[in-house]
């Protein structure tokens, strides 16, 4: 009997994501496969229903909305900075990406999105955060998850 994708089991996939204009914005070709705990919150909650009640060797596509993916872009999100925060970093530029400590001690991924004089706009929203998400996707192992893994809330 094979095993069907539910809380608990951990699951291999292999993917392609793309955003709306079919531009890959991800794939696990190179990095090999995407290997989570299903029910933890380990991956965003629409692809984690699409997988449920999946089965090795199921391969399909699904189409992601923003609130079912990383969520809308958030503006409480984006602040101006000094530059001065960007210390021992020669030239700040658009595109850059940091991480940053919030208030919280949790990490974060920050992008400058502006710089103008000694102000930097940067922006703590996810990079994929505002977008529909498409993922052509194969599921290619499915096993229990063991005491420690689901006490832990993530594969080891």
């Amino acid at each position: 009997m094979s095993l069907t994708i539910a809380d608990g089991m951990v699951v291999s996939t292999h993917y392609t994501l793309t955003d709306e204009d079919a531009n890959v914005l991800d794939s696990t070709d190179e990095s090999g496969p995407m290997v989570y705990l299903h029910g933890a919150d380990n991956i965003i909650p629409g692809l984690e229903d699409a997988l449920t009640g999946k089965t090795v060797g199921d391969r399909f596509k699904v189409r992601i909305d923003v609130e079912d993916g990383y969520g809308e872009v958030l503006t409480e999100l984006m602040q101006v900075v000094d530059i001065a925060a960007f210390e021992g970093v020669d030239t700040v530029e658009p595109g850059m990406r940091f991480e940053s400590e919030n208030e919280d001690g949790e990490f974060e991924l920050i992008v400058v999105k502006h710089v103008e004089g000694n102000k930097v706009t940067i922006d703590s929203n996810h990079p994929l955060a505002g977008m529909v998400l498409n993922f052509d996707i194969e599921v290619i192992d499915i096993r229990e998850a063991s005491s420690e893994e689901i006490e832990h809330e993530h594969v080891h």
